[in-house]
């Protein structure tokens, strides 16, 4: 059931006051009986992660990786990103907000829902960049910080293609659909493509089928995704930045208490790989507890919804540390966490 909160006067970036309508959902068990997960989702997700139309289902569920019955299970919608439709919130200024207004916007509802620790923040792609801002931004807050296919900042790499979409959904006649299609592009990769089609045309028209999918994706998002709500996402894509414009990122990085988990597409050619292992190794030097997992696949920035097996077996061990010491103290966790 999609619940929501409200949040007086959030001053953004920018330095403009607003009321930000928040919308969550929470599954499995209620937060005061079992360890909290915050799930962050990507650009086109909601906050819908299980149940028959989940978007990780495969991840999330009854006996599956992350286990209903020994977890509670929050998601929170980023803030315009359409899931009540013409109910919903929208942004006309979304470029005044940063990645860094949504994990405070996070912060606040985390408090007024008086969810006070986390055994894991996990997110993909923008989702997983979103748990990097609230683990900097509160660092006792999680036991477990894990970032999938993203990373700690905006590389200029990520820019030039976000700023390509931008443009797109401010000058096409169909800009989501067309920004879509050109997204596609990145999202997989020429391997990936290549497995899929095999350069295969449509028989009656001769033309290439992946012709097809790429406007079949587009409009898919057209139809279901509004054009405010990509437009606030693709441009959150270009405002990751932990260390809050100093450049200092692993100093930032270090100071998160928990165990950081990062997990890496060997093919991601949006969040590329080199950028996470460069990461993993230098500020391993500065913190014991962080790991780096990489996703073997021919198919890009999506294998982190596509290889679901190599995913799980990445996860597991971590959410099989439940147990009577979680449990015992879990009441005494998160004492420090303050709203700032």
């Amino acid at each position: 059931m999609l619940e929501s909160l409200l949040i007086e006067n959030f001053k953004n970036s920018a330095g403009s006051t607003q009321d930000i309508h928040l919308s969550y959902q929470l599954f499995g068990r209620k937060p005061a009986e079992a360890p909290v997960i915050l799930v962050n989702h990507a650009l086109t997700g909601n906050s819908l992660v299980t149940g028959k139309n989940g978007w990780w289902k495969d991840l999330i569920g009854n006996n599956k990786c992350i286990d209903l019955d020994k977890f509670c299970i929050l998601a929170f919608n980023i803030p315009g990103n359409g899931i009540k439709g013409t109910e919903d919130q929208y942004f006309e200024n979304y470029r005044e907000f940063r990645l860094k207004d949504i994990a405070r916007v996070q912060a606040i509802a985390l408090e007024k829902l008086k969810i006070n620790s986390l055994f894991a923040i996990i997110g993909g792609s923008i989702g997983g960049a979103l748990a990097w801002e609230l683990a900097v931004l509160k660092p006792e807050l999680a036991e477990h910080v894990i970032p999938i296919a993203s990373d700690y900042k905006s590389t200029d790499w990520l820019v030039a293609n976000c700023r390509i979409q931008d443009h797109i959904l401010n000058n096409s006649s169909n800009p989501v659909h067309d920004a879509r299609m050109h997204a596609m592009t990145f999202y997989r990769t020429p391997q990936s493509l290549a497995h899929k089609f095999g350069g295969k045309r449509n028989m009656g028209n001769q033309v290439f089928e992946v012709e097809n999918w790429l406007l079949h994706h587009g409009e898919k998002l057209k139809n279901r995704f509004t054009l405010s709500s990509y437009k606030l996402l693709n441009h959150l894509l270009m405002t990751i930045d932990i260390s809050n414009g100093t450049g200092k990122y692993l100093d930032s990085a270090s100071r998160v208490k928990g165990d950081i988990h990062i997990v890496t597409v060997n093919s991601d050619l949006f969040f590329l790989a080199e950028e996470n292992w460069n990461t993993y190794v230098e500020l391993s030097l500065l913190k014991n507890n962080i790991s780096i997992h990489e996703i073997n696949s021919i198919h890009g920035h999506d294998a982190f919804l596509i290889e679901t097996d190599q995913l799980n077996r990445f996860l597991n061990p971590i959410f099989r540390q439940t147990g009577t010491k979680y449990k015992s103290d879990f009441s005494t966790r998160g004492r420090n966490f303050q709203i700032v």
